[in-house]
């Protein structure tokens, strides 16, 4: 057998278990789901007076927001069942199980003890008085009517299913060959075959289709027992399930319609195949093989009409179902996925499945968290970035003195200090660069992944003290993008406390703070990190991360190459002077937070800033400027400050497009005065 694997099955297995992990099929995640469950069924049972259980993929969290499971619920409303009229008594029992040779397997009749249900019932074939299975059944003006359950629906989403159950205590005799049966790999385990039996079953009411007394037939659900063993799968079986469940709604359900192969069938084709097969092959390098063979067995089964229900194997869950044309429909399509070797994973259309799978396919495997990013790249364009602030601000801070000399400092950098505080500097300013490259993949979703944003919150947290701005700015934009407006104003104070020392960028260079630093004999990284602001410079491949105000500074400089004065070639960065970035933040934070005297200090900072101070990046403060200008609905001063950009910088300036906004936004102002 492993030598017809192809060789990529194990790499996918991996890369494609990583991808489930990000959708929350984690473990910890998939038990505090099903917990959840548990405490809101006993909420509920207290509340309305009798049981209440959920059952299906809500219950035992085998669902992701793509798959839009609804909630199967059963009521049982205290009347319970017995087998055997010696044991009448037990539980309060007010209803015999009975059946005869035309009865079909998995189902049952229901007659009373008492007289309390005569008028309910009717005689069968037999002569037995015996209740109508809809007798129980509650119809309610609010829902639909789906078989045996009530379907409640908001809008075009289904909430919940509900349906009236009749409690059977002891262990259905119908399925007694269970518990004896041989199990070659001890799945289940004796004590778990013990504790399903003690569960019983549920007796819920619709009948068979092709029977001549389905009004008057309950069918047999070992619901509680299905719960138990669902909680056995280990994390490969659990999504392997999951990847099942996505086949069948993007390549089946087109095909044959929604009610003909379920994903019941597919968690009976689950048990039946872990039943029989080692535990060995449900790992994580085994996630395709396993699909596979869950897909082959379905085929098996199709091909012969028949699925064998996992309790009572003498019901065959396809009868009514699936048969002529439609049973040649689903091979051929069962056959051509087959045939794929489940190449057709990428075409999931499901939470992004196939999307992710292609991007993840191209990045290797130990660098699946950067979400396709190469890290040869990352720490290339890390090192262009230190290179670009140590360029643009510390040589200018300091008047070329020879120790602060962007020549001599990467001398001092990359020659003389040791390997460590070289891999500590760069480091640093890579993690701000990893931690927004990784929150802007995150961002692009329609549902960002939470431990992917965890990830890049960490990575930009260890960034945080590459210098005493830029990587505390780029934490702080984060935070503002996922509206955590006290967490980003902290990190924005602390900045502030900073700069009261007289912190060293472009207009800071006081000679006594210079002799100070140097008489402590700081590192270079220590230097960097306590007394030194760069800029904040970001990579086109962050622009999901960046605030909308930039967004096209990004569109404007993707596919240049500038020169710099030194002639040292650098890829064009989005660039923002560090006290204009800050304000900017800071506007955008009371924004949100409808602090309006707070909003306007911060506007009155950057206008004081960008007039009397020396900028680097001066047409991109100016731009940033009128970003705030015209929220504040000032589309006369937003337009004269987006001409002074333009006369400072004719080409490739974001000021073009603000113009054309501001000019739009003015005349949609006016016809609304109007």
């Amino acid at each position: 057998m492993t030598s017809n694997i192809p060789e990529y099955y194990k790499e996918v297995s991996l890369r494609l278990n990583s991808i489930l992990d990000t959708l929350g099929l984690r473990e910890d995640i998939r038990w505090k789901r099903i917990n959840m469950i548990i405490q809101s069924e006993e909420a509920c049972s207290y509340r309305l007076a009798h049981v209440m259980h959920y059952f299906g993929s809500q219950a035992e969290a085998t669902t992701t927001p793509g798959l839009h499971s609804d909630i199967d619920s059963v009521f049982t409303l205290g009347i319970t069942a017995v087998q055997d009229a010696e044991n009448w008594g037990l539980y309060n029992e007010r209803l015999l199980v009975v059946s005869d040779a035309n009865t079909p397997p998995g189902f049952v009749k229901l007659q009373p003890i008492e007289n309390e249900f005569e008028s309910n019932c009717k005689s069968d074939r037999y002569g037995r008085s015996v209740i109508f299975n809809d007798y129980f059944t509650m119809r309610y003006k609010d829902c639909e009517r789906h078989g045996p359950a009530n379907t409640y629906s908001f809008g075009n989403k289904l909430i919940f299913d509900r349906v009236h159950g009749i409690k059977l205590y002891a262990w259905p005799d119908q399925a007694s060959n269970w518990l004896t049966r041989n199990r070659r790999y001890n799945w289940p385990s004796q004590e778990m075959i013990v504790r399903i039996q003690q569960t019983g079953a549920l007796l819920v009411p619709v009948g068979h289709k092709l029977s001549q007394e389905q009004h008057l037939e309950w069918r047999i659900s070992i619901s509680y027992g299905e719960k138990l063993l669902m909680c056995l799968f280990n994390s490969t079986q659990y999504k392997c399930y999951i990847l099942l469940k996505m086949i069948n709604k993007t390549f089946i359900k087109p095909v044959v319609g929604d009610d003909v192969l379920s994903s019941y069938h597919f968690k009976t084709c689950m048990f039946h195949l872990i039943e029989n097969t080692p535990a060995t092959i449900w790992q994580p390098e085994n996630l395709l093989i396993c699909v596979q063979m869950c897909l082959r067995l379905m085929y098996v089964w199709i091909d012969g009409e028949i699925c064998p229900n996992y309790f009572i194997p003498e019901e065959n869950m396809f009868q009514c179902k699936i048969y002529g044309h439609i049973s040649r429909l689903l091979l051929s399509v069962l056959s051509n996925i087959l045939k794929e070797e489940c190449r057709c994973l990428v075409r999931i259309s499901c939470d992004n499945i196939g999307k992710k799978l292609v991007r993840a396919c191209q990045t290797p495997l130990m660098e699946l968290e950067l979400q396709g990013e190469d890290v040869t790249e990352i720490l290339m364009i890390s090192a262009v970035l230190l290179c670009a602030c140590l360029q643009y601000t510390v040589q200018k801070a300091f008047n070329n003195e020879w120790i602060f000399d962007s020549r001599a400092l990467f001398r001092r950098l990359f020659c003389r200090e040791p390997r460590k505080e070289v891999h500590t500097i760069l480091s640093t300013f890579s993690y701000s660069f990893i931690g927004s490259n990784l929150a802007a993949q995150s961002f692009i979703e329609e549902i960002p992944d939470t431990h992917s944003l965890d990830v890049a919150q960490e990575f930009l947290l260890w960034g945080s003290s590459s210098d005493v701005t830029s990587g505390k700015l780029k934490l702080a934009a984060f935070y503002l993008l996922q509206d955590n407006l006290d967490i980003c104003k902290d990190v924005l104070n602390e900045i502030h406390e900073k700069y009261s020392y007289k912190i060293l960028d472009r207009n800071n260079t006081y000679q006594h703070m210079r002799q100070a630093i140097l008489s402590e004999n700081l590192s270079t990284s220590q230097l960097i990190s306590q007394y030194v602001a760069f800029p904040v410079h970001y990579h086109p491949s962050e622009m999901n991360c960046t605030p909308k105000a930039l967004i096209p500074e990004m569109f404007r400089c993707i596919g240049y190459i500038e020169v710099d004065s030194h002639e040292n070639y650098l890829p064009k960065l989005v660039s923002v002077d560090p006290k204009v970035y800050l304000y900017f933040l800071e506007f955008l934070c009371y924004q949100r937070q409808n602090k309006r005297f707070h909003k306007m200090v911060a506007l009155n900072n950057m206008i004081f800033v960008i007039r009397h101070e020396q900028l680097d990046f001066m047409e991109t403060a100016l731009n940033i400027l009128a970003y705030c200008l015209m929220q504040e609905g000032s589309f006369l001063s937003t337009y004269n400050i987006l001409c002074m950009s333009m006369k400072r910088k004719k080409s490739r300036n974001a000021a073009k497009w603000q113009i054309t906004t501001i000019i739009n936004a003015a005349f949609r102002f006016r016809r609304g005065g109007q």
